[in-house]
């Protein structure tokens, strides 16, 4: 049979209740029994010094002890210490068969003259003087249990109430575990649920937060971790769903002029070989950045890091797009310190560069301008690459590093890009232990600030 948490809980605190109160029961039980008949002794003590003094001027009185011979009645008389000269003897705080069964009367030679006879040796005996000397022995058999009635009486009224108020503290143990089981497994049962749903791909599960305790610190960590699964599945139909619109546009393109070209429309010519080979072109580098990203993702992707001259990779990534900026009347202005040494990959910040530079030559307007700037700042590499337009809506700029994202209007698909290269940027970057910021450039454009830690700086 399977038990619920609750359940299990519930028995677990109840049984520890149980065990503790049995314990605490018996010990009490054990510890109130010897205490109890100590005090018995004790009394009994005290009473015998009571009675000595009065058996000691009886003897005085009559000169022997004859008068005691086969005379239980003034034998009791004797032993009750409030007895009225007078009046009947009276027993009020000794037990008349107590005493008759525990206490023994000797002669001055330790023979029996009244009480218990069957005295057992080791018995204490205190002696009884007289005129100087000792005419008698009054013995008392200690008690090893409780044999007067009314303390018989006292000590299982007193051992009744101890396993009540045990028995009254289990119910309440019981009551307790009942309502810690149910305060603790609830939102446990309400997470297990909520977890149940998250895993069949509800991502709109959420758990309320109804406490501040460690439950509550997990029920929070729960909407986080749902809210984070539902925006991954999300970017994942998004990615899935623009990698598709990406292939199939460059696809189409090929398939129509295939097929322009296998219905005798077209010519095999150097411009429709041009035309294909554009396309293929923008396959290869969309399916080779998806690549890089899914390295990048999980980590395959290779860097060999080594001192790099910064001043160096961006001088040469310069001027390798020289022609093409130039073509586009584009001006450059540079403002570059050198060297600047960082620890990175010499071609991964190639790439990083050449993906920043052809953004500047694909987006930018003709005859604009293109700065790029590299300096040493407290410790750090401040690079800057920025345009004169068009600008960057100020909605899409805190997400031009997310993969498809694109500017509207002149930032678009007409001019080829495919919207991975700055997040490929981002990856190269942050693999570098740096930061990059996209923000509005004074230009108008967009303006690219990266920051990576500097390594040292060459002596000239």
């Amino acid at each position: 049979m399977k038990w619920s948490i609750s359940t299990k809980l519930f028995l677990v605190l109840v049984a520890i209740s149980i065990a503790t109160v049995t314990a605490m029961g018996l010990s009490a039980r054990i510890s109130f029994t010897r205490g109890f008949i100590g005090y018995l002794n004790d009394q009994s003590t005290a009473y015998v010094e009571s009675v000595i003094p009065r058996l000691a001027e009886a003897y005085e009185s009559e000169g022997s002890w004859e008068f005691l011979y086969h005379n239980p009645r003034a034998w009791y008389r004797l032993l009750d210490t409030r007895v009225r000269r007078d009046g009947p003897p009276q027993f009020s705080e000794v037990d008349f068969a107590a005493v008759q069964l525990r206490m023994t009367l000797l002669d001055a030679d330790k023979e029996v003259v009244i009480g218990n006879r069957d005295l057992t040796p080791g018995v204490p005996m205190r002696p009884i003087n007289a005129d100087g000397k000792t005419v008698g022995w009054l013995a008392l058999v200690p008690y090893q249990q409780a044999t007067a009635t009314a303390d018989v009486r006292f000590q299982q009224r007193q051992l009744k109430q101890n396993w009540l108020i045990g028995l009254g503290t289990v119910l309440l143990a019981a009551l307790a575990a009942w309502w810690l089981s149910r305060l603790l497994v609830t939102p446990l049962t309400r997470i297990a649920s909520a977890t149940h749903n998250l895993a069949s791909g509800d991502y709109t599960v959420r758990i309320p937060v109804t406490s501040k305790d460690e439950i509550g610190g997990l029920s929070e960590d729960f909407n986080r971790l749902a809210q984070a699964l539902a925006h991954n599945e999300q970017l994942r139909r998004s990615f899935m769903a623009d990698v598709s619109h990406e292939l199939r546009t460059p696809l189409s393109v090929l398939k129509g002029e295939l097929e322009a070209i296998e219905d005798g429309v077209r010519t095999m010519t150097p411009e429709t070989l041009a035309s294909l080979q554009s396309e293929v072109a923008t396959l290869s580098k969309l399916v080779s950045d998806l690549y890089d990203l899914s390295l990048s993702d999980i980590g395959a992707l290779s860097y060999r890091m080594a001192d790099v001259d910064i001043a160096e990779v961006l001088q040469s990534t310069l001027a390798a797009f020289q022609q093409r900026l130039a073509e586009r009347g584009l001006k450059v202005e540079t403002q570059i310190d050198a060297p600047v040494i960082v620890n990175g990959d010499e071609g991964r910040l190639q790439q990083l560069f050449n993906n920043l530079i052809e953004n500047c030559a694909r987006y930018t307007q003709t005859d604009g301008t293109v700065q790029v700037a590299c300096r040493n700042i407290d410790g750090e590499v401040l690079i800057e690459v920025a345009d004169s337009g068009p600008g960057v809506p100020a909605d899409i700029l805190p997400r031009v590093f997310e993969r498809f994202v694109r500017a509207e209007a002149s930032r678009n698909r007409s001019h080829g890009g495919a919207g991975l290269g700055l997040a490929i940027c981002a990856n190269i970057v942050h693999a570098h232990g740096g930061t990059i910021t996209a923000t509005a450039a004074p230009l108008g454009g967009l303006l690219i600030g990266i920051r990576l830690p500097q390594q040292r700086t060459l002596k000239v």
